[in-house]
């Protein structure tokens, strides 16, 4: 059986920088595809996780995917700095370039299975649409997913960890 690919989103990624613990996303063992757009999201300024996350994606090589969605933002960045355009909207692109790439795997002529990682209410909607080899979990059940199969000692002291550090972490519980 083919190992799933997993997909953070910006959320997971911040909350494991917070609790110094990025690596929780090898565990596992499946391959971490990272969208350009989300890894340009957390990393675009500097903040307290952004080095770290840079940092890590870089370490690791984890695959950055390349989006339609990014490379539009790019350009109209671009375009907005020659003053040709305003500046582009932000907002729920991450979202939007990890929509296109599941996607883009559910229409493989086998649709390679993959879970994405999230914390955002958005996605946790149904109007958020995957297709069927697409599975949503959120940090806090991806950390009890660890933790049952005895990975980490405690999912608590991970989510401790990061709001000890500064992080509101997500109180949504899915699935």
């Amino acid at each position: 059986m083919t190992p799933p690919v997993l997909v953070p989103d910006a959320g997971p990624l911040i909350t494991l920088a917070y609790a110094g613990r990025l690596d929780l996303l090898l565990r596992p063992g499946w391959p971490v595809h990272v969208v350009d757009m989300v890894r340009f999201e957390v990393t675009r300024n500097q903040t307290s996780t952004s080095d770290a996350i840079a940092s890590f994606i870089d370490k690791q090589r984890l695959s950055v995917v390349a989006t339609e969605v990014c490379r539009r933002y790019q350009q109209r960045l671009v375009d907005a700095q020659t003053g040709n355009n305003p500046p582009p909207r932000k907002a729920g692109l991450g979202e939007l370039a990890i929509q296109e790439y599941m996607i883009r795997l559910g229409l493989e002529d086998i649709p390679a299975p993959a879970v994405l990682l999230f914390e955002d209410h958005k996605i946790a909607r149904g109007g958020f649409h995957l297709p069927d080899n697409v599975r949503r979990v959120s940090t806090r059940a991806f950390l009890l997913f660890l933790e049952e199969k005895g990975w980490i000692p405690s999912a608590d002291d991970i989510e401790c960890e990061a709001v000890r550090n500064g992080r509101r972490f997500s109180r949504i519980r899915f699935p």
